[in-house]
């Protein structure tokens, strides 16, 4: 099962998902993190359960959100074409049709990482995967 991890790795408010990703590839072979760097397009195949795991701000806890969700995700500030977000991105193909299943595991930006809660979740979608759901 494939990760798309996001954020920016030189960005110590935005780069908790690659340190989270880079530990727990370690520990699980079932799941394979993808790393999408700052600014690059997440093309989904809409046959594709995409999951993803990125840094949210403002929240205390880990949380799972899913493409119902992708409306209440607050899109950054842009001042140019250099400034699309995830948030962005996902509104855009979910408003022209090329969204399929989504699955965010929103990572908070300050606080102890929970990784048992992370793993669970990330072997809960690998049984989902497996079983074809």
């Amino acid at each position: 099962m494939n990760v798309y991890v996001f954020g920016n790795r030189d960005s110590d408010l935005d780069n908790r998902a690659f340190e989270i990703a880079d530990k727990l590839s370690k520990r699980n072979n079932d799941v394979r993190f993808i790393e999408i760097k700052p600014n690059q397009d997440l093309i989904p195949n809409n046959k594709e359960n995409i999951i993803i795991l990125d840094t949210i701000y403002n929240i205390k806890t880990i949380k799972v959100l899913n493409e119902n969700d992708i409306d209440k995700i607050i899109t950054a500030p842009r001042t140019s074409v250099h400034d699309f977000d995830l948030a962005f991105q996902l509104k855009y193909l979910k408003k022209i049709g090329k969204l399929g299943k989504v699955t965010i595991i929103g990572i908070p930006q300050k606080g102890r990482v929970d990784y048992r809660r992370i793993q669970s979740i990330l072997r809960k979608l690998v049984a989902q995967d497996m079983q074809g759901s």
